[in-house]
């Protein structure tokens, strides 16, 4: 997990999102020495070097995204604080339930922890009609709230062990079950989430009937075999080639399993560009992978 934080860290400065400065600044905060900080960043350099230029999206920026509100907020719900035991101590979370639930999902955030933005898209979850849970994997750390420099909460995930998030998330599909008894269950991550709900699927977990990893790495080996029974719908990004590098893993791993299926490449999208908040959102491409999942939940979480 800390070398995909770091990577991206070094891709936002070399896509021109943050200065040099702040890029070393953060991956000091990772641990990482100014010589392997600027070796990082010149490998990510080069790697957008040698990529063939692929013309820049326009739908769903600037304007066009300020105007476009984000899918899904037109019905979005309140959040509510909740805490409960899970295995390295007290985990909370952000729950948003659905007045008529037709199921669960768990949110897992993305790189930066649980923040507002990842409270709304639990909102919207709930608005459409399936409760969620944005569970916060920095609660063993004093929580995300607790981290005054947002650089500091992704460093502090960053040192997090995998085998302690994915851990945490098994206890908050508990948490969900337990809140849902009779209903079906899901798991959507973003970014890093993203990747830590193919890790959830990896480190098998039976109760899922339906998985939504967003533009997240697949682990190297990958095996599904323990959650089988999810139905799953990955998300890419055209422009996203350092994640995309993953996909192969992704869909030889689903299919050895046997597992139903569908991965999806957002054209003229880039990494994060569901993130209504954030530099690389495009609105066509979150409007149309909210739908998907819209349809795929309709199928196999009802």
């Amino acid at each position: 997990m800390q070398r995909y934080i770091a990577e991206e860290i070094a891709t936002d400065h070399v896509d021109g999102l943050m200065s040099r400065r702040e890029a070393l600044r953060r991956l000091a905060l990772l641990g990482i020495g100014v010589g392997a900080a600027s070796a990082l960043i010149a490998a990510c350099s080069d790697k957008k070097a040698a990529t063939p230029a692929t013309p820049a999206a326009t739908a769903g920026t600037g304007t066009s995204a300020a105007i476009a509100p984000p899918p899904g907020s037109e019905h979005t719900l309140p959040t509510a604080p909740v805490n409960w035991a899970g295995p390295q101590g007290e985990l909370e979370a952000a729950w948003s339930e659905a007045p008529e639930p037709k199921g669960g999902v768990l949110i897992v955030h993305e790189n930066k922890g649980l923040n507002d933005w990842t409270r709304s898209v639990a909102g919207r979850f709930a608005g459409s009609g399936y409760s969620a849970l944005a569970i916060d994997l920095l609660s063993p750390q004093g929580g995300t709230g607790s981290f005054a420099d947002p650089a500091a909460a992704t460093a502090a995930l960053g040192k997090i062990p995998a085998a302690d998030l994915v851990a945490n998330l098994k206890s908050g599909v508990d948490e969900l079950a337990r809140r849902m008894p009779e209903r079906k269950l899901a798991a959507v991550g973003f970014c890093m989430g993203g990747g830590l709900v193919w890790q959830l699927l990896a480190g098998g977990e039976p109760r899922l009937a339906a998985a939504v990893p967003f533009y997240g790495p697949a682990p190297e080996g990958a095996d599904f075999d323990g959650s089988k029974g999810a139905a799953v719908l990955g998300f890419y990004g055209a422009l996203d080639d350092r994640v995309n590098a993953t996909e192969p893993i992704a869909r030889a791993a689903l299919e050895k399993a046997g597992m139903v299926h569908e991965l999806v490449t957002e054209p003229d999208a880039n990494h994060a560009f569901f993130n209504d908040t954030g530099e690389r959102y495009n609105a066509v491409a979150a409007a149309d992978a909210w739908q998907r999942v819209q349809d795929w939940f309709s199928k196999y979480l009802t």
